[in-house]
Formats: C-alpha cells, structure tokens, sequence
C-alpha cells in the first residue's frame, strides 16, 4: 500500500514538474518573440512548413467532413420537413465545434509531431548545444520562430477546413440531394452570426494553435537526446495536444454558448 502511494506522489510530482518546465519555457519563449521582427525570414520559412505543407490534410478532411455532415444533416431534418436548413447545420457545426477541432487534431498529428521530431533531432545531435556555444540563443533562433508560426498558421487552417468544408456540404446537399442552392445559401446567411459564432470559432482555433504548438515545440526541447526519447516526445505530442484541445473545447464553449 505504501508503495503504490509513494509512486502516486512521485509521478505527481514528475506531472507538476513538467508543467513548472513548460510554463517557464513559455515564458522563454515569450520573450524572445519581440526579436522575430528583425529576422521575418525565419517565421517565413516556417509558416511554409507547418502551414502551407498542411494545406493538403485540411483541404481534403475538410471536404469529406463538410460532405458526411450533409448527407448526415439532411437525412436528419428530412424527417422534419427542414431540409432547407442544411445549410445552417454544416456551417454552424463547422465553425462553431468541427472547424477548430477537427483542424487542431490535424495540425497536432502532422506539424506538431513534425515540430516535436525536428526539435528532438536538433537536441539529439547537439546542434543545441552547438549553438550555446557560440552564444546563439536556440530559443530565440530555433523554437521562438516555429512557435509564431504554428501559432499564425492554426487560425488560418481552421478557417479554411470550415470553408472548404461548407462547400462539401453544399455539393452533398444541392449536387446529390436536391437541396435547393438559394435557400442552402440564405439560411446559412440569415442565421449564422459573424459575432456569436464566427468570432468566437477564430477564438477557439486561436487558443488551440496557441496549446498546440506550445506543447509540440516543448517536447521537443525537453526529450531525452536520443532516438528512443525523440520517439516517445512525438508521441506525447499528439496524444497531450488531443486531450488539450478537447479539454480546452468544453470550457470555451462553456464560456462561450453555455449558461456555466
């Protein structure tokens, strides 16, 4: 009995630890932010890595999403008479839930792991370490520019898969279902509103780009230096991302929709 509660208290505090580490790293990060202004190459070069190299999985998840949420929807509010509400269905569960979501899952298992690998590697082959030594900041030269730009790039990639997946619901419902392409757009226009729900999804994708990267870059630099520790930071990257942003949903919906 003793045992098993010493090893609950140890691997709490290993959990708190971390958590003081990631803070404080954050706080490193923070401050190196003000520097990127006179290196924008650097962001540049990085939003092209994990943004636009993204492009392809947000496009075409967000086609398929908007697609099943059609044809789900319709099948739905055809028993109700409403099938010309289609379109406020696909667009308000893709902006307010689906959009975020669903692109922060995608960004977490293709730039954050991507993130996580590169920075690991850089660790594992002392390239860090090399730096320092000739009085280079790696955070400010190597993890500050990935974070602004994974940080810029997630409310971007949210828009788009919202959008393109709003296109995939209307070739579902107008293309295949017969869905009337006027009363698919108006609705959608009459009922979606720019402050409640458009705003507050750029919010969502904000905090979950923010989250994101933020755990991507530091698993990164906190692994063990070797090919089993990098290995390991990816895949906690992924799974801790996942649990963040979903953790994160609920209290900014709450915040946001509900009565809480």
């Amino acid at each position: 009995m003793m045992d098993w509660l010493q090893q609950l208290g140890r691997s709490s505090l290993g959990v708190f630890e971390r958590l003081g580490r990631g803070h404080l790293f954050l706080a490193q990060i923070l401050a190196g932010l003000p520097g990127l202004s006179m290196r924008p190459r650097l962001v540049i070069a990085q939003v092209h890595s994990v943004g636009v190299l993204s492009m392809v999985i947000i496009l075409v998840s967000g086609l398929f999403v908007g697609m099943v949420m059609g044809l789900q929807g319709y099948n739905t509010l055809v028993d109700f008479g409403a099938e010309e509400s289609l379109g406020v269905v696909v667009a308000l569960s893709l902006v307010r839930e689906l959009g975020p979501v669903v692109a922060a899952l995608l960004f977490a298992g293709r730039a954050g792991s991507a993130l996580t690998a590169e920075i690991g590697l850089m660790k594992a082959t002392e390239q860090l370490s090399g730096m320092e030594m000739m009085a280079v900041d790696p955070v400010k030269r190597v993890i500050a520019p990935r974070f602004l730009a994974g940080f810029l790039s997630m409310p971007l990639l949210a828009a788009i898969f919202s959008a393109v997946g709003v296109m995939g619901g209307y070739f579902v419902g107008v293309g295949l279902l017969g869905v009337d392409s006027g009363a698919y757009w108006s609705q959608m226009q009459a009922k979606v509103d720019l402050h409640e729900d458009i705003y507050n999804g750029v919010i969502k994708s904000i905090v979950f780009g923010f989250v994101a990267t933020w755990i991507a870059v530091f698993e990164g630099y906190d692994t063990l230096p070797t090919s089993e520790g990098v290995s390991r930071a990816t895949t906690r990257t992924v799974v801790h991302t996942a649990l963040a942003v979903l953790g994160l949903d609920f209290v900014l919906t709450a915040l946001m929709f509900g009565d809480i």
